[in-house]
């Protein structure tokens, strides 16, 4: 078996592919052969929420899965959140409430909440914080990132109740 593949996948709603090696993990691929900078990588290990990216809508910790494995799939990264220049309501919500401080871990936790908020759009304070348990910001920015929840929700639902 040959230590190198080419894979096929979306990425960000563009068709791509790329050679890569068995020992490459999906953050690697993403920041070292696509250039995207949003997905980052903190512990090495899924445990901080840091590289947190949708593979066929399902949050997973890119710094634990191989890159082989995206062949076939629909990855989505921060990068691909906003539609041209208007950013996603959880990423405004983020910049409204200040909810970071060093910014970091802040694309992983905009990841989680709008997986959140597409399965639940009006969680309580305790779904938020189990849903978020997986992510970390050193800096404890909790309360702020708590609030842009919120505002992301309660701009979800306005969004929702304003269609026909």
């Amino acid at each position: 078996m040959s230590d190198i593949r080419t894979i096929r996948f979306t990425l960000n709603g563009t068709k791509v592919s790329k050679v890569v090696e068995a020992h490459e993990t999906v953050v690697d691929v993403l920041t070292r052969k696509f250039d995207l900078s949003g997905t980052r990588e903190s512990c090495r290990q899924g445990l901080c929420g840091c590289c947190t990216i949708y593979v066929d809508s399902n949050p997973v910790s890119s710094c634990l899965m191989l890159a082989w494995f995206l062949d076939g799939t629909d990855v989505r990264t921060i990068e691909g959140l906003a539609d041209g220049d208007t950013l996603d309501p959880v990423q405004e919500a983020f910049i409204e409430a200040g909810a970071f401080q060093c910014g970091f871990c802040t694309s992983g936790f905009i990841m989680m909440v709008k997986h959140l908020l597409s399965e639940n759009p009006d969680p309580s304070d305790e779904e938020i914080r189990h849903r978020l348990a997986g992510n970390l910001c050193r800096c404890s920015a909790y309360p702020e990132i708590m609030d842009a929840v919120k505002i992301a929700a309660a701009k979800a639902r306005s969004v929702a109740k304003a269609r026909p």
